[in-house]
Order: C-alpha cells, then sequence, then structure tokens
C-alpha cells in the first residue's frame, strides 16, 4: 500500500488561497481543513449572539465581528473563523474595507455543532487560550440550553461557569449580561427556567 504524501502551506500560500476559494478553510500550522456549512439554528444563535454585542457595545471602541472574519494566533501559526468575537483594538477603528483578519479579541463564542464540537473544545480552547488579549471563550450548545464559559482568572489560570435554563449569561469581557433565552430566542431550543 503506497502512503500519500501532501506539502504543507505557508501562510502567504495559505492567504493567497483563502482569497481566491468559494469555501472557507481555516489553517493550523501549515494544514488546511475546509469548514462545513453551519445548520439554521446554529445561524440563528449565532445571530442572536452577534445582535446583543454589537447593540450593547454600539459607541464604544469595541467591535463585534462575525464567522466570515479570520482570527489570527500568531503562536500558533493558525487562523481560525470563530462564530462570533469581540475585540477592542483602537486600531480595528481604522481599517480598510479589505481587512479581514483580527489577532486580539477579549471574547469569542462559538457554537457547538456535532461536526466540529471536539475542536472547539480541545483544539481551539488550547489555541485561543494563549491569546493575551483574551478573557473569555464561550461554547454554546445548539441542542440544549446551556452556554459554557472559559474566564480568565488573571495569570493564574481560567475558570469554567455553565449558564442552564432561567440564567442571565454573563460575559464580563465587554459587560454584558443577557437572559440565557435571549441566547435561544427563535432557535427551537427550549429555555424555560
Amino acid at each position: 500500500m503506497q502512503s500519500k504524501s501532501y506539502r504543507l502551506l505557508d501562510e502567504s500560500e495559505y492567504l493567497t488561497l483563502e482569497a481566491r476559494s468559494p469555501v472557507r478553510h481555516e489553517y493550523v500550522a501549515g494544514e488546511i481543513f475546509a469548514m462545513t456549512g453551519a445548520s439554521v439554528r446554529h445561524n440563528i444563535i449565532a445571530g442572536n449572539l452577534y445582535t446583543a454585542l454589537r447593540t450593547h457595545l454600539r459607541g464604544t471602541p469595541c467591535r463585534t465581528l462575525m464567522e466570515g472574519v479570520k482570527l489570527y494566533l500568531k503562536k500558533e501559526r493558525s487562523y481560525f473563523y470563530p462564530d462570533v468575537m469581540a475585540t477592542c483594538e483602537p486600531r480595528l477603528l481604522e481599517l480598510d474595507a479589505e481587512t479581514q483578519v483580527v489577532d486580539s479579541p477579549v471574547l469569542i463564542i462559538e457554537v457547538l455543532s456535532p461536526s466540529t464540537a471536539g475542536i472547539d473544545r480541545r483544539e481551539k480552547l488550547r489555541a485561543y487560550r494563549t491569546l493575551p488579549s483574551l478573557k473569555e471563550y464561550a461554547l454554546v450548545s445548539q441542542d440544549e440550553c446551556k452556554v459554557e464559559l472559559y474566564r480568565r482568572r488573571g495569570d493564574i489560570g481560567w475558570d469554567i461557569i455553565t449558564f442552564e435554563p432561567g440564567d442571565a449569561v454573563e460575559f464580563a469581557s465587554v459587560e454584558l449580561q443577557m437572559p440565557i433565552a435571549d441566547v435561544y430566542f427563535e432557535a427551537g431550543v427550549a429555555c424555560s427556567g
């Protein structure tokens, strides 16, 4: 049996390929991974979070970004497309219309899908925690009313906070509290508590 070989891409090759590709890819240390499409429920939940954050951050130096913007992790040599992220980087206000990459989010949110939940919980959790700017990483179930939040506790580690029906989800990184039912509004997930 003959083994197949493949060549790792450098970052500039990835960015060139990505600019031309109709399919989005994430990049991890030379390897690229095609991204699958999201379900309607996934899209509604991500949209609810984006809308709440965008409205809350209006008039502040922070910005809310959706899944079409790449996140660059220099230390990890990786590019990811988080579902939602917030950044308070002042230079983001001066970016031109072509900018598609950020590197200093304070909050990253991933809506869990059956095909990506393991990656979101392991590889992305490990990679995202290397970002000095990151204060919180949220994993949002699309099958039950549940948000798991990893919150940086200074230099000593991360706390894990779980929000369930009846709770208010608190994103301390951007000073936002929202009822968990608002996260799942019109998504077909029961959140009565």
